[in-house]
């Protein structure tokens, strides 16, 4: 059995009204995903619709508390990292920018080690006018894809660090 998401409970699934739990075996260990993971700025080399991420302030990749811009499917966001365990776990919340509804999300990332290497567990919650209408009418199941497009390019980009030869 796998760890899921730490939810606050506000952004608890049996409380939101768009939920996706995406997740996949990964043949490289955690530290390696970690460090995909926490390389915002760069998600756009293995996932290429995250091309417009930009981490504030003076880190150049994720941290504890984190406030980060990136735009997603053509909106622009907020996030900032509320759980941060290096190896294990990241979460953050989503704003809208620009979005006066109040709706937001919750996405957090868990990676267990496993005999082979790491499984990778992502979990999304988000609630509010704006996601109901964006994902929830417009296009049903985006969330889900969306994420498991990246989980699956996520594991390739691991797999591949790992297949390549030390410098």
């Amino acid at each position: 059995m796998y760890d899921k998401v730490n939810w606050p409970e506000r952004y608890d699934p049996k409380f939101s009204a768009l939920y996706a739990l995406n997740d996949i075996d990964v043949k490289a260990p955690p530290e390696v995903v970690w460090k995909l993971l926490v390389d915002a700025e760069n998600w756009w080399s293995y996932f290429p619709p995250e091309d417009h991420v930009e981490i504030h302030g003076d880190e150049s990749v994720l941290t504890p508390g984190t406030t980060y811009r990136r735009v997603t499917v053509g909106f622009p966001m907020t996030l900032h990292v509320t759980e941060y365990e290096p190896f294990t776990r990241l979460s953050w919340k989503t704003t809208v920018d620009g979005d006066e509804t109040g709706s937001s999300a919750y996405h957090g990332w868990v990676i267990t080690p496993t005999e082979n290497g790491c499984h990778v567990l992502t979990e999304e919650t988000q609630q509010g006018p704006f996601f109901l209408e964006e994902l929830g009418r417009r296009n049903p199941g985006a969330l889900y894809r969306y994420h498991q497009d990246w989980v699956e390019r996520l594991a390739r980009a691991a797999e591949a660090e790992v297949a390549q030869p030390a410098a």
